[in-house]
């Protein structure tokens, strides 16, 4: 691996260095762990590249130019039984899944990282989001959470080579 650069984002005790700053940052309510299981609500060990974009277009202005809309009927699957598991998806979809339309601010700008994907094995978790925080300290379901205003000053520093490091001496 080579070594972070500025351009990576660290998960820290103290929160997220990224570009010279630390960001004030929540984990998984299952801690930090280097076996990720799917339902475990724990943020897995490793280094993850950051794959996407994705925001509601209806609530905030386009981050950076390669992130994409959120449509009306996208869908996370998070059924490990099913083939398109950790993959976006269409509604209808009959699987278990996440919407990623929803009524809370939650998911109005998601930055996607390569945690189990794009060939998912299957229980090893579904996607890793950087996404807003409910609030501060308010554990995630497995993500890392941001202030809604940090996130938005974070996604157009996000360069094609950046990556979201998640060091094991953090594990629990």
């Amino acid at each position: 691996m080579r070594t972070a650069s500025r351009f990576d984002m660290v998960l820290t005790r103290q929160g997220l260095r990224f570009m010279g700053r630390l960001w004030p940052c929540t984990i998984g309510r299952g801690g930090v762990r280097a076996d990720k299981r799917e339902g475990d609500g724990a943020t897995p060990v490793g280094v993850h590249r950051l794959v996407g974009m994705l925001y509601r277009p209806d609530r905030i202005a386009r981050p950076a130019d390669w992130a994409l809309p959120i449509r009306p009927r996208d869908l996370w699957s998070d059924d490990p039984g099913h083939e398109d598991y950790n993959l976006l998806v269409r509604a209808p979809y009959p699987h278990s899944h996440e919407c990623l339309r929803r009524a809370d601010p939650l998911y109005d700008l998601i930055i996607l990282t390569g945690w189990n994907w794009p060939r998912a094995e299957r229980g090893a978790g579904s996607a890793i989001f950087i996404h807003q925080w409910r609030r501060p300290g308010a554990p995630t379901a497995g993500c890392i959470g941001l202030h809604r205003a940090d996130l938005q000053a974070i996604a157009p520093m996000i360069r094609y080579r950046s990556r979201l490091i998640v060091p094991d001496v953090l594990a629990v």
